[in-house]
C-alpha cells in the first residue's frame, strides 16, 4: 500500500513528501506534508462507490466550502483532476483541517461539550443543508438516495437490517415489525419531510472543533435523504449522554436559529438510522471487534424499535 500511495503522491507533485496513516476505517487516510501544508489523502475501499458518485462527492463538498461552510477543500491533481486511480485504488487529495474531534463514538462526551455546542452544531448543519438547496449539482452527480428504498426497501444502502444473521427469533420478529410499520408511516410522511441532500453521517468524530469553529468531514455517506436523518444521526450517537435531552434541545435550537424543520417524525427517524447500523454490521462480522458493535448495535435498536412501535399501538 505504501507504493500506491508514493504513486498517488506524484500524481498531486508532492513526491517524497512526509506522510502516516493517520485513519483506516471506511477508508485509509495518510496526513501528507508538503511544503508547509497538510493535506489528507484518501484511499477509498474497493467497490464502494463508483467514478462518478466520488467525483460527486467532492462537487457536493466545494459548493458547501463556496458557501461558508468550514469543510475540506478538494485538491485537484497535475493532472487536472479531483480524483484517480492508482493501482485500481480510487485516491483523491483533500486540504486539511486543523483541530478534535467533538468526542469518540461510545465513550462519554467531555464536559466541554454541552448544549452550547449542540446549538453551534445544529446551526452548521442547517446551513450545510441551506447551502445545498442553494446548489445546482452538475448534470451527471450521482450519489446515494437515503429514501424511503434506502432505509426499507427490498436493497436498502446499508443493507436488509431485519436479516442480520445474529438476530434471536424474536428480534428478527420486531425488526420485521419495524420494518413494516416503519416504512407505512415513512411512506404516508415523505411527501412532506424537509428532503435534498445530506451529510448522512454527522457522528462525533466528523465534526472537528478548531476553538469555536465547527468544522464538517467525510462525506464519504453523503447523499439524497431527508434532513431528519442528519439530525437523528448526530443525536443517535449521544443517545445515552446524561444530559441527552439539553443536547437535543440545543441541537434542534441551533438548526432553528438558521431555517425551520418539522422535527414531529424524529422518532421515526431515531429508529431508522439505528436500524441502518444492523445492517452495515452485517456484512463486517468477521473483523475485530465487530461482534461487540453488533451486540450494541442490535441493542440499541431493539429499545427504540419497542418504544416507537408502542407509541403507536403496533407492537402486536
Amino acid at each position: 500500500m505504501n507504493d500506491t500511495v508514493e504513486k498517488a503522491l506524484r500524481l498531486w507533485g508532492m513526491d517524497g513528501a512526509e506522510h502516516r496513516v493517520f485513519a483506516a476505517r471506511e477508508n485509509v487516510v495518510h496526513k501528507v506534508r508538503h511544503e508547509g501544508a497538510a493535506y489528507a489523502l484518501r484511499l477509498h475501499r474497493a467497490g464502494y462507490r463508483s467514478d462518478d458518485e466520488l467525483v460527486s462527492e467532492l462537487e457536493m463538498m466545494e459548493a458547501a466550502r463556496q458557501a461558508g461552510l468550514h469543510v475540506p477543500a478538494p485538491v485537484v491533481s497535475e493532472r487536472g483532476n479531483v480524483a484517480e486511480t492508482v493501482d485500481d485504488v480510487q485516491v483523491d487529495m483533500l486540504s486539511w483541517l486543523d483541530g478534535a474531534p467533538v468526542g469518540k463514538s461510545g465513550e462519554p462526551l467531555a464536559p466541554s461539550c454541552g448544549p452550547a455546542l449542540f446549538r453551534s452544531i445544529g446551526g452548521e448543519v442547517a446551513r450545510l443543508h441551506a447551502a445545498m438547496d442553494d446548489w445546482t449539482p452538475p448534470p451527471q452527480f450521482s450519489r446515494c438516495a437515503w429514501d424511503h428504498d434506502g432505509l426499507l426497501g427490498e436493497a436498502p444502502v446499508w443493507g436488509r437490517f431485519w436479516e442480520n444473521p445474529t438476530l434471536n427469533p424474536a428480534d428478527r420478529e420486531l425488526f420485521v415489525r419495524l420494518r413494516d410499520v416503519a416504512g407505512a408511516d415513512l411512506a404516508a410522511l415523505a411527501p412532506g419531510l424537509d428532503y435534498g441532500l445530506i451529510h448522512a453521517d454527522l457522528v462525533r468524530e466528523n465534526v472537528i472543533l478548531e476553538g469555536e469553529r465547527v468544522q464538517l468531514i467525510d462525506f464519504d455517506d453523503a447523499g439524497f435523504g431527508f434532513r431528519l436523518f442528519d439530525i437523528a444521526t448526530t443525536l443517535l450517537k449521544n443517545i445515552d449522554e446524561p444530559a441527552y435531552a439539553d443536547l437535543k434541545s440545543g441541537l434542534l435550537a441551533g438548526y432553528h436559529a438558521v431555517r425551520p424543520l418539522d422535527v414531529a417524525a424524529l422518532d421515526l427517524f431515531l429508529a431508522l438510522r439505528s436500524a441502518t447500523y444492523v445492517g452495515w454490521i452485517a456484512s463486517k462480522l468477521n473483523e475485530e471487534g465487530a461482534a461487540a458493535r453488533n451486540d450494541r448495535f442490535v441493542a440499541r435498536t431493539r429499545w427504540l424499535a419497542q418504544g416507537y412501535l408502542a407509541r403507536k399501538g403496533a407492537t402486536a
